[in-house]
């Protein structure tokens, strides 16, 4: 989709949703092209549908790398804090047309695969441990 269409499906999204920040959806649709370029490498198909459980965690590892362990604080400002909010910023720009969908794609499917807890705050404590 052209960038200015996203953008402009965005704004339709917070105009009547106003659990997520804009900046959330900028960054899910970065995580979205990530997310299908790694499958594109690891399987040499250039299919563009990912799985919801590839999109999250294509999500979480494009997180950590660009935010470090600022992602948590980040994704709290945005709205996001759970797998399933990843999930319903998805078919919310479904809705818009901005993503597009395969028939057994179903919001369920972005259950809890990790915690925000584990993926973004876990890596970057101190760890205890005797020497």
């Amino acid at each position: 989709m052209h960038k200015e269409h996203f953008k402009e499906a965005v704004i339709r999204v917070i105009t009547r949703d106003k659990r997520f920040e804009p900046e959330a959806f900028l960054f899910l649709k970065e995580a979205l092209d990530y997310t299908v370029q790694e499958a594109s490498d690891e399987t040499e198909e250039h299919s563009k549908h990912v799985t919801a459980e590839q999109l999250l965690y294509g999500f979480r590892d494009l997180a950590l790398k660009e935010f470090g362990p600022m992602a948590a604080t980040l994704f709290n400002e945005w709205g996001i804090h759970r797998c399933a909010d990843i999930g319903d910023m998805v078919f919310l720009l479904i809705q818009e047309g901005a993503f597009g969908k395969q028939d057994n794609d179903r919001e369920e499917d972005f259950v809890e695969i990790y915690t925000f807890e584990n993926a973004f705050v876990a890596p970057f404590l101190p760890k205890c441990g005797v020497s």
